[in-house]
């Protein structure tokens, strides 16, 4: 990958995280299922999502999602809608991604003799444990491309951690896989969120007098 590949791939990232982060996204579906008709990207970037978020397995002989877990994990929660949405600037560089991603995986698996079929992305062929030590390695400091595979998993986990695509009232509202299963709380009645127990079962320090109705310090 060239150097102006990388540069493109890392700010196309680092706008798609931005705009997850601030809710700029109206609601996307959430696709939780899938089919063998998956494009080799699509499968690809699915086990990259997998291996850091891991879900059950959606279908009988499901490989992108292993199965490594139960419960829901960033590909039920969305990640691939995410990526592809047409919100964000991501969609038309994700082939690279995954192939640069496959690559990798086809280096890993010469070195250890592990035989990779034809038919299937490299990277989705290899076990769930190849799987967590490749993606290991990609976040070493000495990975060139260190930095698109930070960004990229930044991606990830907003989808499943904050449901980022979505307004997070409606997410809950709609079972969003991510939040139902980290019990996120429910807003009040009016929608906001109020929290009644301090994190340390106390206050902290007495609020200032002059703090206003917004919570701004004087």
């Amino acid at each position: 990958m060239s150097t102006l590949d990388r540069r493109a791939i890392l700010k196309a990232l680092t706008a798609s995280v931005a705009v997850l982060a601030t809710g700029g996204l109206t609601a996307a579906p959430v696709s939780a299922a899938a089919d063998v008709s998956e494009d080799w990207t699509t499968q690809t970037l699915g086990a990259f999502a997998d291996t850091l978020i891991p879900g059950e397995s959606r279908f009988s002989g499901d490989r992108v999602c292993a199965g490594a877990v139960t419960g829901p994990g960033a590909v039920q929660a969305g990640v691939i809608d995410v990526m592809n949405s047409p919100q964000l600037p991501l969609a038309p560089l994700l082939p690279a991604i995954a192939a640069l991603l496959d690559v990798r995986a086809v280096a890993y698996a010469a070195v250890r003799l592990i035989w990779l079929s034809p038919s299937r992305p490299p990277f989705v062929d290899l076990s769930f444990s190849h799987r967590t030590n490749l993606v290991r390695g990609l976040f070493g400091s000495d990975d060139i491309d260190q930095p698109v595979w930070q960004v990229l998993s930044l991606m990830v986990g907003i989808a499943f951690d904050t449901a980022g695509q979505f307004d997070t009232g409606s997410a809950l509202t709609q079972g969003h896989p991510g939040l139902a299963w980290l019990r996120f709380p429910t807003p009040d009645p009016d929608g906001l969120w109020r929290f009644a127990d301090f994190s340390y079962g106390r206050p902290l320090a007495a609020l200032h007098p002059a703090t206003t109705p917004s919570g701004s310090p004087a």
